[in-house]
């Protein structure tokens, strides 16, 4: 259980205290992740685009450092007080792109606002939200947490869940029910009702496989890493040409801008959910291995700053971040290597896409915040 720290403490209103105790290391590891993207997005798309990709995913980035920097400046105890507004916006805007005419489709998901030549994901950003309300909401509990507790945030994580599946975007929920469960294992809640929360996850799951929710092939392209001798070609077509282009890069790769799958174009979607597929063929394991020590790297920042937070809302703030961090890289990787089923979740920081980039980034800013007024 989480308890409250003893005494009073002085808040500081100096804000220039606060920017004292930056955590240089977090943004030197999230720039240099970032920098890694851009090259690998503009390898994956020059042959095609030129430098389209690349310089939409640039401004991505520049929006997300703002979106980064913005989340640090406003103290997160404000963001404590103004959490159930936030949550109650993020809602409204998964509501809403659910409603045919505002809400748009791409590839049989409503999950997006078309905005000129733009899309909006609402999904991406409730994920910051809810983790802010929910840290709010645990963090505040002086006494050890009862099951009402337990109850209201797990419907706090119910309802985005609910509308991200009605989309239905079963990928972009695992990560709710990732974060769910970190959050209120390090909350203190007993191993008994997370045995029962991961059950209910699970029985959900199935469900959903087993019912008319998803079509036919987005339940084959989850499905099929478990069975894929028994899959068609079409629905194992992505995956067997990623592991064609990781395994074609050895340990040293066959070197920058010249992978020959990449060049033609071989991957699908691989500026997107399988960019890892850039690294691993051209720079092969010691470049994708790099990869993943600078995501690691972030990880360790975020599980740092955790441990280092003055307040139990600061720690669950990052918990939750670290979670959705830490799976959307073991997910992304393994669908790859084609260990983990096809779900479309991003690499962090490195594959292209403008909700995502910006939201990780404004989580980032969230870690930062925490970690800025640790003495505070």
């Amino acid at each position: 259980m989480i308890t409250m720290p003893t005494g009073h403490r002085l808040r500081n209103r100096d804000m220039t205290a606060a920017w004292r105790h930056v955590d240089i290391s977090l943004c030197v590891l999230v720039a240099l992740t970032s920098l890694f993207g851009l090259v690998m997005i503009y390898s994956a798309t020059h042959h095609r685009s030129g430098y389209g990709f690349v310089s939409k995913q640039l401004m991505f980035v520049a929006v997300g450092a703002g979106a980064m920097a913005l989340m640090a400046a406003v103290d997160y105890q404000k963001l404590r007080d103004w959490s159930r507004l936030i949550y109650l916006g993020a809602i409204g805007a998964l509501v809403l792109v659910l409603v045919p005419g505002v809400g748009a489709v791409h590839k049989n998901i409503r999950a997006w606002f078309d905005i000129g030549p733009f899309q909006i994901q609402p999904a991406e950003f409730a994920k910051v939200a809810t983790i802010i309300a929910v840290a709010a909401y645990l963090g505040s509990v002086v006494e050890e947490i009862r099951l009402k507790e337990v109850m209201v945030a797990m419907v706090m994580f119910a309802v985005p869940i609910g509308l991200i599946l009605l989309q239905p975007d079963l990928g972009t929920a695992l990560v709710y029910v990732v974060v769910a469960v970190g959050v209120l294992v390090v909350a203190g809640v007993p191993a008994r009702m997370i045995a029962a929360l991961v059950l209910i996850g699970v029985t959900g799951v199935v469900g959903i496989l087993s019912s008319d929710t998803l079509d036919q092939y987005q339940k084959d392209r989850l499905t099929s890493f478990a069975n894929p001798d028994q899959a068609s070609e079409k629905v194992i077509y992505n995956t067997r040409q990623a592991q064609m282009a990781i395994a074609s890069g050895s340990f040293t790769g066959k070197g920058l801008f010249d992978g020959p799958l990449t060049k033609g174009g071989s991957v699908p979607e691989q500026q997107t959910d399988f960019i890892f597929t850039v690294p691993g063929e051209e720079l092969g394991f010691a470049g994708a291995g790099l990869l993943l020590l600078l995501e690691a790297g972030i990880v360790w920042r975020v599980w740092r700053t955790a441990q280092m937070a003055r307040d139990p809302v600061g720690r669950l703030m990052c918990v939750g971040v670290l979670c959705m961090i830490v799976f959307h890289v073991f997910e992304n990787v393994g669908m790859n290597l084609g260990m983990m089923p096809v779900t479309g979740i991003p690499l962090p920081f490195v594959s292209y896409g403008g909700s995502s980039t910006i939201t990780a980034f404004a989580a980032m800013g969230l870690v930062m915040n925490v970690h800025m007024r640790r003495y505070a």
